[in-house]
């Protein structure tokens, strides 16, 4: 809770900035409170505590998630700070980023439905300010106004399956709600009603099929940078929030709900997969991806087990990790106006360090080991298993191996490509980019798994991640 206070009061910081004319010294303020919020995390863990009369709960689940989400976005900052440079506005973007940290955190920690749709909006309406937030792209103003309706459209079917559930339950809180249900609710089908609209408005967030249609071009109209914040930090929230809803209270539930989250997921796999396949743009190809990946974790979701949360958790965090690092070439791309693949042609002869970096990034997405991702998706696989779902974890195999076709053509396109150009990739934040990935990227997931093996707790874990990194 004192993370979510924290970040709450550095937003309001971040909006006076320009009256008190300390923009200079904002993003500095900003990564200060962040790690002071990092901090707080690490050291609620284990109490378990709730706020509000039971509208928040941070329990290790949340707390794990709320601290992956501040460190995403401190991952974020440091490689997004060029965002920031227009004075003018300075104040206002940071201020919508920290207010868009806020709502998923509040998503992340809620005990009652009406905490996770206060969280859920201030989430949202900020993200639409930021898809639009380049005045003078159209493409910016269509993805912004885009995302704006879509959104709206998607917050409706959820608002009104939450008022469904109520009806039926006569309370907003998750563990009321769960007991209410397992005594038999008053009207069975205005309940599973409620679940499937409820189910709607999640699966456009997480932009699962087929609710995924805004993706692509709201990724490819908003600013590279905003796309790296929604891809990471966003959806990380949104499957924490997913998760945390669907196995608390709907448990009960579970044959209404998890045969169409597995259908969906299995949609979601093969078509976030096939349609990257044709896409010249690089950054459309990484929004297919990216609806891909959250077929994967669906995965995790219609499972429901008891290493669900923990997949889907790791899973994000590697996921991020890799984005952030695809995104960040993509925005030095961008700068010579060029987002297609052949825009990559010969790069490792011109840099090659930054072509090696960018295959170890592709090898992650794509789940080739021994980088995190292959550690990731290959837990979520085992707790698929776990669950029953074979014919799932097939179907995620054979959409892996269409994906692999795609992440390996920009490989080859790094390095067996004749140059478009001689002139280097504009990569202003190299030094803050290795630092971040490459030399800590391929050791991650092996202390992901080392962690899951030896169960350490959640202070050694941060332990040994910080000296991966700094080694």
């Amino acid at each position: 809770m004192k993370a979510l206070i924290i970040i709450s009061i550095l937003g309001v910081i971040a909006m006076m900035a320009e009256v008190l004319r300390f923009k200079k010294l904002l993003i500095p303020i900003i990564v200060l409170g962040l790690g002071v919020a990092l901090a707080t995390v690490i050291m609620d863990w284990n109490t378990d505590i709730r706020y509000f009369n039971d509208m928040a709960y941070f329990n290790n689940y949340a707390l794990a998630f709320t601290g992956g989400v501040i460190f995403i976005t401190l991952l974020w900052l440091l490689l997004g700070q060029e965002y920031f440079h227009d004075s003018h506005t300075k104040g206002e973007h940071a201020a919508l980023i920290l207010f868009c940290l806020t709502g998923a955190i509040a998503m992340i920690s809620f005990s009652d439905l009406t905490f996770f749709f206060i969280g859920l909006e201030i989430l949202s309406i900020s993200l639409y300010v930021l898809a639009a937030s380049n005045k003078s792209d159209l493409r910016s103003n269509e993805s912004g106004l885009k995302y704006f309706l879509m959104g709206a459209f998607a917050t409706g079917f959820l608002l009104f399956g939450i008022a469904l559930i109520y009806g039926s339950t006569a309370t907003f809180n998750l563990i009321g709600i769960q007991e209410a249900l397992a005594k038999g609710a008053n009207s069975p089908l205005m309940v599973k009603t409620g679940v499937l609209l409820i189910l709607v408005g999640l699966l456009f967030k997480v932009s699962a099929a087929p609710f995924h249609f805004w993706a692509p071009d709201v990724y490819e109209g908003a600013p590279t940078l905003v796309t790296m914040f929604m891809a990471t930090v966003v959806k990380t929230a949104a499957f924490a929030a997913f998760y945390r809803l669907f196995s608390t209270c709907f448990i009960s539930l579970a044959d209404t709900w998890v045969p169409v989250v597995a259908v969906l997921s299995a949609i979601t796999m093969l078509l976030g997969n096939i349609m990257a396949v044709f896409q010249s743009s690089f950054k459309r190809m990484l929004a297919y991806s990216s609806i891909a990946h959250a077929g994967y974790m669906m995965m995790a979701i219609a499972a429901m087990n008891e290493v669900s949360a923990g997949s889907i958790f790791f899973y994000a965090i590697a996921y991020s990790v890799g984005s952030l690092g695809a995104f960040s070439c993509l925005h030095a791309m961008s700068k010579k106006g060029d987002e297609s693949i052949s825009g990559l042609n010969g790069l490792g002869k011109r840099q090659p360090k930054v072509a090696i970096f960018l295959s170890l990034i592709m090898f992650s997405l794509a789940g080739i080991p021994p980088v995190a991702g292959f550690f990731a998706k290959y837990y979520l696989f085992y707790g698929a298993l776990m669950g029953g779902y074979t014919w799932l974890v097939l179907i995620a195999v054979l959409s892996s191996l269409i994906g692999v076709y795609y992440y390996f053509r920009v490989i080859f396109a790094l390095f067996k490509s004749e140059p478009v150009s001689d002139e280097p990739l504009p990569m202003l934040f190299t030094k803050t980019l290795y630092f971040a990935h490459f030399d800590g990227y391929y050791f991650l997931g092996n202390w992901i798994v080392a962690c899951l093996v030896t169960k350490l707790n959640f202070i050694e874990i941060i332990l040994l991640i910080f000296i991966t990194f700094v080694s």
